[in-house]
């Protein structure tokens, strides 16, 4: 692939990836705060800002490192749960684990509700063809993260959801 073509890859990508990461950070935290944690909440992790989720090595080497590969690997920084401040700990961590994957199937509808209206406006051009790979990367990214994460392995919210 060309300079150019890895660049437009990565201005694709880089859209639907950052909001997939946040709001599946920010789904836990949300969810946490929702059955009774306030950890993340006390520690800025609700926000919908993406700086807030980075985690250097996950979330900007370990990807540009394997995207060579063709495989392309990373994480955000875990949103801190404290479990004995959940109501009903057990319960609770289930819905708090699967969260963050409800929220990548969500903005995947979201994409595919984008693509259906940039397509149904039946223009043409450079912008809306950018636009409509975009929402086509958004659909791939979400799905990809929420099953990814759905596998019953701990760390991975499957494997929280299992225990």
């Amino acid at each position: 692939m060309d300079l150019q073509g890895i660049v437009v890859t990565i201005a694709i990508y880089a859209i639907p990836a950052v909001f997939a990461i946040t709001l599946h950070e920010a789904g836990h935290a949300y969810a946490a705060m929702y059955f009774g944690d306030r950890t993340a909440w006390m520690l800025g992790r609700t926000s919908l800002n993406p700086a807030r989720h980075i985690d250097p090595v996950g979330t900007i080497v370990v990807p540009i490192l394997t995207s060579f590969t063709g495989f392309l690997f990373g994480w955000a920084k875990p949103v801190p749960v404290n479990f004995e401040n959940l109501r009903d700990p057990k319960r609770d961590m289930l819905w708090v684990a699967a969260a963050g994957p409800a929220a990548n199937l969500a903005m995947a509808l979201a994409w595919v509700l984008v693509a259906k209206g940039l397509i149904a406006t039946g223009g043409n051009g450079i912008v809306l063809e950018f636009w409509i790979r975009v929402a086509d990367a958004g659909i791939k990214v979400n799905v990809g993260l929420a099953v990814f994460n759905l596998f019953p392995l701990l760390p991975l919210d499957g494997g929280r959801i299992l225990t």
